[in-house]
């Protein structure tokens, strides 16, 4: 695992995370948890969902965290419009996606350039692109029987699991792995992978933009 390490001048204020979640949002509890017990520097200020049903909202809620459902459909030029408006309104340093299953927009992707953070459940690129997230990623490494996978923090941008990878984190698959062991380990290298990186940046390890 490797970082870039470019240090900024940040001032002492916490750094300012909102979350995109579509469902669960695993990787965004793990980093409020992180935050809870002290091991990082930041504050989540808004949590953000495309769907009303999203359980990542209602964890936000129970820990006091703003959250917010933004529907894409059936207006997704509007949907990038009220995104951003919320991200700036919650003066947003970070843009943190958790298992959000929607393309982001022109107008946030401009905006926060350089400031938007996926992990994607594989070694990129391998198992990429349109559709490949969850477990149909898992599967596709299981199928080519592959030996090692992992996981990738990654900066967003206009294409699907393309920007800039920042760290990753490798997971040994054993002839024993199932389809769901494997997700089920990758998805603890996930949390744990989002959580150290984003404590690099809130330490002014990494600087931002990425």
């Amino acid at each position: 695992m490797s970082f870039t390490t470019d240090i900024a001048d940040r001032s002492e204020q916490p750094l300012r995370l909102a979350f995109l979640a579509s469902n669960n949002g695993s990787s965004f509890r793990a980093i409020v948890q992180a935050i809870h017990d002290g091991e990082m520097r930041a504050v989540a200020c808004v949590v953000v969902s495309n769907k009303s049903t999203s359980a990542a909202l209602d964890y936000a809620a129970a820990n006091s965290i703003r959250s917010v459902c933004i529907p894409t459909h059936p207006d997704e030029d509007a949907a990038d419009e009220a995104l951003l408006q919320e991200l700036r309104d919650a003066r947003a340093e970070l843009v943190v996606l958790s298992g959000y299953l929607r393309k982001l927009g022109p107008r946030t992707l401009e905006a926060f350039e350089g400031r938007i953070l996926n992990v994607h459940p594989a070694l990129l690129p391998k198992f990429s692109g349109k559709g490949m997230y969850g477990r149909r990623v898992h599967q596709a490494v299981f199928d080519a029987g592959e030996t090692v996978t992992g996981a990738t923090v990654h900066v967003v941008d206009g294409e699907y699991d393309h920007g800039r990878v920042i760290a990753r984190k490798s997971v040994e698959i054993t002839p024993a792995d199932t389809v769901e062991t494997i997700e089920r380990n990758v998805m603890q290298a996930e949390c744990a992978l989002f959580v150290e990186t984003i404590s690099h940046i809130a330490a002014e390890d990494l600087s931002l933009p990425l």
